[in-house]
């Protein structure tokens, strides 16, 4: 069987998941074999983030050990301790002589209205999903830190559906390598960005196909309450040799691959963040430039959202996209 392109593919790039089953929730982390240079990009209006401060390029440490997306929300900023203590236990960290500080930054999505909301990732999860941590084949749909995630609560949770997390990479015969991880978490429609087709989302109140979200926005739409329970996090990767501006730059684009399959996204109540980060493996000629790994990043962002949702599986009252239009899902692989 043909392997499914993923951000693994990029050479160095680990990933490893840890999901609780008691409560679908978990984490997600990715590292790699040395040190590597990362950016991001936050776009929406309530974050929860880790040491996103450091990744500014105007600010010292150049580079980081980890990053990891967690279900949980604030509480999942635990797993944080655990991925330092298995980095610390590997011998992994900015050399501060005293200690190896390993260099873990993340962020978190709110997942507590499935399930028991006192279940939720902590620092054992944390140090689980670094230890797992492979190049092999990445898990899809509702593992680590995609396990918990719903799409479409902007009508109500009663009419929303299963989120997921899915990954893509493309490789140019030139040698660059651009892959993407994303969990999709959203308050909004998953849209093919393509087509504009709606595969997951709000459902109508009579179970036939979903709420065009933008004509009720253009029309009279008021929520009843606020949208909380939000955010769509994601991660891409590249072989090039990038600097922490460079890495910056390509989040910001790669928010274009988001904002093309999710409508509406970057919410006042979302915590919508990417980051980018560069393993220097591979020197890029000079005719390769920033914008064009930025335009693959969008890409590769957009193609991994897609994978989420269509590799998610129902849940309690929120059906997935292959079980609410099976044709669909199909016509989408």
């Amino acid at each position: 069987m043909r392997r499914t392109p993923n951000i693994t593919d990029v050479e160095g790039i680990l990933v490893g998941h840890y999901t609780l089953r008691k409560r679908p929730t978990g984490c997600t982390v990715i590292t790699a074999r040395r040190p590597f240079v990362a950016g991001v990009d936050v776009r929406g209006g309530a974050p929860g983030t880790r040491e996103t401060e450091l990744l500014r390029p105007e600010n010292s440490v150049d580079k980081v050990h980890a990053i990891f997306l967690s279900g949980g929300s604030a509480f999942g900023l635990d797993t944080a301790a655990g991925i330092s203590r298995y980095l610390e236990e590997q011998g992994r960290g900015f050399d501060a002589q005293v200690a190896r500080i390993p260099i873990v930054c993340g962020a978190i999505l709110f997942d507590l209205a499935l399930g028991d909301p006192e279940i939720r990732p902590n620092a054992r999860a944390g140090y689980e999903a670094a230890r797992s941590a492979t190049r092999g084949r990445i898990s899809e749909g509702n593992v680590g830190a995609g396990a918990g995630a719903t799409v479409g609560k902007m009508t109500g949770g009663g009419h929303a559906m299963r989120g997921g997390l899915g990954s893509w990479a493309f490789r140019r015969p030139d040698g660059l390598k651009v892959g993407a991880l994303a969990v999709v978490n959203s308050v909004g429609n998953v849209l093919d960005p393509k087509t504009g087709t709606i595969i997951a989302g709000a459902r109508r109140s009579d179970g036939d196909g979903f709420v065009d979200l933008a004509a009720e926005i253009q029309r009279d739409f008021q929520p009843s309450s606020p949208f909380h329970g939000n955010t769509v996090l994601g991660v891409v990767a590249t072989n090039a040799s990038l600097t922490k501006a460079q890495c910056t730059k390509i989040a910001q684009m790669a928010h274009d691959g988001l904002a093309r399959c999710i409508y509406p996204s970057h919410m006042p109540w979302d915590g919508d963040t990417v980051f980018a980060l560069s393993t220097g493996a591979w020197d890029p000629p000079k005719e390769v430039a920033d914008g064009i790994i930025g335009a693959l990043a969008a890409d590769a962002m957009a193609a991994a959202i897609i994978r989420g949702v269509l590799k998610a599986k129902s849940w309690g009252p929120y059906p997935a996209a292959k079980d609410f239009g099976e044709s669909l899902a199909r016509s989408m692989k």
